[in-house]
């Protein structure tokens, strides 16, 4: 276990810095397919989709970074260790508690966007049913729009 030297404690704030302003594009992606959500727009879903798991592959490659560095401090690599190895950078610490507000806050929104997509599958799911449920009875109209009748059994007056 040894004490962070100036550069390592830089590198610290600048990983903290960058953690957090990747955490605020990532709250305004999930915003973003939020109203895509809730409008119903589906299909604007994919890029969004698309450029949420690029900015998560971009914050897990910054909290990696960030936990390894703590980790060689010996001191862990949690909140305590974190709060610990920069009690001499206010700022750094400010960033800490930033980065948990913002992914606290990520996470929560990130939490209701799954509701909403699931919301919308339970009601996909329902026309689908509606749909073969459809498909096992037989067509009422012809290809030419004429109705046909629908009764499976013998016709009036044959014997």
């Amino acid at each position: 276990m040894h004490a962070p030297s100036p550069q390592e404690l830089q590198r610290i704030a600048l990983l903290l810095e960058a953690e957090s302003d990747q955490l605020r594009k990532f709250i305004d992606l999930l915003e973003r397919e939020e109203t895509v959500l809730v409008s119903g727009d589906t299909d604007s879903l994919l890029p969004i989709t698309k450029e949420k798991n690029e900015r998560y592959r971009q914050l897990q490659h910054l909290h990696d970074d960030r936990s390894m560095l703590i980790a060689r401090f010996g001191q862990g690599k949690g909140d305590a260790a974190i709060r610990d190895i920069c009690s001499r950078l206010p700022k750094a610490l400010s960033l800490w508690d930033e980065v948990l507000l913002l992914a606290g806050h990520a996470h929560d929104r990130n939490h209701l966007n799954g509701q909403l997509i699931a919301r919308h599958m339970q009601h996909n799911q329902g026309a689908l049913s509606v749909l073969l449920s459809a498909a096992d009875h037989p067509q009422l109209y012809d290809a030419g729009g004429h109705s046909r009748p629908s009764g499976g059994g013998r016709m009036l007056g044959s014997a």
